[in-house]
């Protein structure tokens, strides 16, 4: 298999590694830089570079477009212009309805892995980059299934959990849980340098003090884990804020208020308020933070559908806004191509009986294996 790297970074240099390693798969990449094509192919994480983006994916089976945020969708647009017929194109960024709105086109898949560093450059790329990460995918009604199936089997082998996601519940969502708290991260950084500015070097809790914190000292290592993601990469991060903007702002709205209702429960100063406030945050954090079932048995179901462009997609987006995972798919056409049978692997009994009655309830021939 010949896998395209356009740009050359953390993420797209693991994918490298991992696609030859894992897949035994033939890359090639491209960067505007030819100097980290250069650092990729000396530590193994590409076969081969490219001069121009069109030579990086000629011949390719797989393409994925792993630049900055903001150039994602021109890019896009270049890769499957220059890509043959039959490749699926995918790309990795953490916003994925701009993108989805300049793209309409059934050989892309939207993709974002929930992987990565506070480090960048492709000299901290791994092969292990995606083991057990969840890989959203944000596949669209005019999708092709037998591109999606690609896409899914090979993130599966090189480790990652794919699972599909409507691209503005994935907005919301990373707006809330990673988007929102580096805005926080910069706050509370922001706060503590004016704290102690405004103290003095020489005082009692001058910048020693803080430094302790940050090492793990008293008065504990809150702080330090709160801020851990402050300041990330800025030609990455502003990009990142402005694309999800739409997303983000309501977050942000929310969060405000919130302080302010702790903020009058500190002013009426009752404990009561506080007390249970405190108790929502603890049960609301262990019901997020509980593990799933990954351990559980495989169960096998299998759609009879027609031949038609987004047909995977509507199955993949049914299961996954119910909370149903798709561990495994492979796809069957019939001799004449009119209709296929979609094996799904999901796993537990529970969630075997919810997908075949999702499925049925969408007007598809479902029998469990």
């Amino acid at each position: 298999m010949n896998v395209a790297i356009v740009g050359v970074g953390l993420i797209g240099g693991s994918i490298g590694i991992a696609a030859r390693e894992r897949l035994g798969a033939r890359v090639r990449g491209f960067d505007a830089r030819s100097d980290v094509v250069e650092e990729a192919l000396a530590m193994g994480a590409i076969d081969a570079g490219a001069e121009r983006l069109a030579a990086a994916v000629e011949d390719a089976a797989v393409a994925f477009v792993a630049t900055p945020i903001a150039a994602v969708p021109g890019v896009v647009q270049q890769v499957l212009a220059a890509a043959p017929p039959d490749c699926v194109v995918s790309d990795v960024g953490s916003t994925k309805q701009a993108i989805l709105q300049a793209t309409n086109d059934q050989r892309f898949v939207g993709g974002h892995p929930l992987a990565g560093g506070e480090g960048a450059g492709v000299g901290l790329a791994r092969a292990d980059m995606f083991e057990g990460a969840t890989w959203y995918l944000t596949p669209a009604g005019h999708t092709s299934g037998v591109l999606y199936e690609r896409l899914h089997r090979l993130l599966a082998a090189l480790g990652a959990r794919p699972a599909a996601i409507d691209a503005a519940a994935h907005d919301r969502l990373m707006a809330c849980v990673s988007h929102l708290p580096h805005v926080l991260a910069n706050v509370l950084v922001g706060q503590a340098s004016d704290t102690v500015g405004a103290l003095g070097e020489e005082s009692p809790a001058g910048p020693r003090d803080v430094r302790a914190v940050f090492a793990g000292g008293a008065p504990g290592p809150s702080f330090r884990d709160a801020t851990r993601v402050a300041g990330a990469n800025s030609s990455i991060w502003t990009d990142i804020y402005l694309s999800n903007r739409e997303e983000l702002i309501p977050c942000l709205t929310g969060a405000i208020e919130a302080l302010g209702a702790v903020r009058d429960m500190l002013d009426d100063g009752e404990a009561e308020p506080l007390r249970r406030w405190n108790e929502r945050a603890r049960s609301d954090r262990d019901r997020l933070a509980r593990p799933e079932s990954a351990g559980e048995e495989a169960h096998e179901l299998r759609v009879m559908v027609p031949n038609r462009p987004g047909v995977i997609a509507e199955i993949a987006l049914a299961l996954g806004r119910a909370g149903v995972n798709i561990s495994d798919m492979a796809l069957s056409p019939s001799p004449d191509g009119s209709r296929g049978v979609v094996a799904l692997w999901v796993r537990g009994p529970g969630q075997a009986a919810d997908a075949q009655e999702l499925v049925a309830a969408l007007g598809f021939q479902v029998v469990a294996r």
